[in-house]
């Protein structure tokens, strides 16, 4: 597992930083959003307390280095929208998953690119790692789009591979090596 350490990334229009038990409403409200959590491995959150445990588990996850949740904040406004996650770290392969959640009053303006691309270069440069992995539903093309616009290649096809608010649910695997990132920042 990674030594983590409190960070700040710093975007054009976004802070990404870790949360915090202040952040137990906002954290609320994108994980209690319908649209959100429509192909999320949960139902939509009902009660704060998930917040609260959400939150608690994200501060073991930092102390025990298993996993990097930093929340996603607008710059100028200082409002929480979302999150952006580095998680089941592989450390002696130097890969990990990633996983991210943006309120879904805020898609559309490309900030889960944003985010994602400063918490994409923090990983590899950072934290020294090799290989980045993250599964979507077929089905939820915007999220595919994210990863294919900053360079993730579709690596594989899991049918039924998780059961999503009671019914199956099919995975697509998405892959971005340090070589691919490294060599896309080169020809911009």
């Amino acid at each position: 597992m990674p030594q983590l350490t409190p960070t700040v990334l710093k975007t054009e229009r976004l802070l990404l930083r870790w949360l915090d038990e202040g952040d137990t409403d906002a954290h609320f409200a994108v994980f209690s959003d319908p649209e959100v959590t429509r192909y999320w491995s949960g139902s939509p959150w009902t009660e704060r307390e998930q917040a609260v445990k959400g939150i608690a588990d994200t501060l073991a996850n930092y102390a025990d280095g298993s996993g990097l949740r930093f929340g996603i904040v607008l710059a100028a406004s200082g409002e929480l929208i979302g999150n952006a996650t580095l998680h089941h770290f592989f450390e002696q392969n130097r890969r990990c998953e990633m996983g991210y959640a943006l309120g879904s009053l805020h898609w559309g303006q490309g900030y889960a690119s944003e985010a994602l691309r400063a918490l994409i270069g923090y990983g590899f440069r950072e934290l020294d790692l090799n290989r980045i992995e993250a599964d979507v539903d077929p089905q939820n093309a915007g999220s595919m789009r994210v990863l294919e616009k900053l360079g993730f290649r579709k690596e594989g096809y899991m049918p039924e591979r998780w059961i999503v608010h009671g019914e199956m649910a099919d995975t697509v695997n998405y892959g971005l090596l340090r070589r691919y990132w490294d060599a896309q920042s080169l020809e911009s």
